[in-house]
């Protein structure tokens, strides 16, 4: 009978996101979160094939956590208004919930190495954009923001902004302030009419 693994998936990436969160995702190296950890690299090498690999499941677990959440509130409310300012909290909400994974979120998958992650990995990030796009697309119709100016101005409200509202916080390692999700909903409503 095997032996019970002593660390699993989760602690290794958990580790990585703290890793990536504090010094960038160079940070995240198979030693790196093995000694992080208290595991043998080969603990990691198990687990994870390479370092590709690694960052792969590091940007998409967070991600996935993010858009899932993100995606139930959208689905939630029929009011398209109502939706965008729910939309608009939640990435506030979350990110309050998930600094580190938060901190993730200003960097791209290309930085965590896209280009030579597998086609599985790619794969599932390109379905999970294309699932937001497809519903932000559907939420700037319910709108009347059919143009590209309309749909700009949605991105800006339910992405951009409420990422502004975090960023200078989560980047100098403060609280953020008790009524940041008020101000991503005010901005929200602001632009979405």
């Amino acid at each position: 009978m095997a032996r019970p693994s002593r660390f699993d998936v989760d602690q290794l990436l958990d580790a990585a996101v703290r890793l990536a969160a504090a010094g960038g995702p160079p940070a995240v190296t198979m030693s790196a979160v093995a000694q992080a950890v208290g595991a043998p690299s080969g603990s990691v090498y198990h687990r994870f094939p390479g370092r590709p690999a690694l960052l792969a499941e590091v940007w998409l677990r967070t991600v996935e956590s993010f858009q899932a959440g993100y995606m139930a509130v959208l689905d939630a409310e029929s009011d398209p208004r109502r939706a965008a300012r729910a939309a608009a909290r939640h990435v506030v909400d979350w990110s309050r919930r998930h600094p580190a994974e938060a901190t993730l979120l200003f960097y791209g998958a290309a930085d965590f190495g896209r280009a030579d992650w597998s086609e599985e990995h790619t794969r599932r990030a390109d379905e999970g954009n294309e699932r937001v796009f497809a519903s932000l697309g559907a939420l700037a119709d319910a709108l009347g923001a059919t143009d590209v100016r309309g749909r700009e101005r949605i991105a800006l409200a339910l992405v951009d902004l409420p990422l502004t509202v975090i960023r200078r916080h989560l980047r100098a390692g403060t609280e953020l302030p008790p009524y940041a999700e008020d101000l991503a909903e005010e901005c929200a409503a602001a632009l979405v009419g």
